[in-house]
């Protein structure tokens, strides 16, 4: 198990602390209103799901949402949430070795996932999502932008430009994990011959680029 695994394995029990900064709940609402409008009536698949915090926004108004996780841990606690309607169903999957889907399947969320993708596998990442999906089904990911003062402060820079940060469990244990901050141009440069239809949303802590693979 790499460090940066171990880290998010461990982290399962905190993980949504990183959603109650008091600054950043403007954008959180503006994040979820967003997302609420995406693929009504779909089934779509979710990566990284985490803890489910985004899960039980997308099952409000998707027709169904798998979500995918490599952490049990996680998926624990994701299934804890709230769905009324019963349409989720969980799946342990490393999104670096997913299985291929057939039927592909109607749009792709990755939520907080791309800035922990290393620069040099971001492309071979890619053509993973979209073996996932569709032809013309549509893909959305959101991140974080690199505020200072509310951000972990950049720890160092490795050999191929990814950037790095500490952060430090409740136990005491610190992990230094990839964070990159991409911006708008670098993201629709590495879909541009990938995917169509680019749209980017910029806030101040946050950001949410939407593309669809070609028909």
């Amino acid at each position: 198990m790499d460090h940066q695994t171990m880290y998010y394995q461990k982290r399962a029990g905190e993980y949504e602390q990183i959603y109650q900064k008091p600054e950043r709940q403007a954008d959180l609402q503006q994040l979820k209103a967003y997302l609420s409008r995406q693929w009504m009536g779909k089934h779509i698949v979710e990566i990284g799901c985490g803890t489910g915090y985004w899960t039980e926004i997308l099952a409000r108004h998707c027709a169904l949402v798998t979500a995918t996780d490599i952490h049990q841990e996680v998926i624990e606690q994701a299934k804890l949430k709230a769905y009324p309607r019963q349409n989720v169903q969980f799946e342990i999957m490393d999104f670096y070795h997913p299985e291929r889907r057939q039927p592909r399947l109607e749009g792709l969320f990755g939520g907080f996932v791309w800035s922990h993708v290393p620069l040099q596998g971001l492309r071979d990442f890619l053509l993973l999502c979209l073996d996932q999906i569709e032809a013309g089904a549509e893909l959305i990911f959101m991140d974080n932008q690199y505020v200072e003062g509310s951000s972990s402060p950049i720890h160092r820079t490795d050999e191929h430009g990814n950037t790095c940060q500490l952060r430090t469990l409740k136990s005491g244990e610190t992990f230094e994990i990839i964070k990159n901050f991409p911006d708008k141009i670098s993201v629709q440069q590495s879909i541009s011959d990938l995917c169509t239809d680019f749209e980017w949303l910029e806030l101040k802590y946050f950001w949410a680029a939407k593309f669809k693979k070609p028909a």
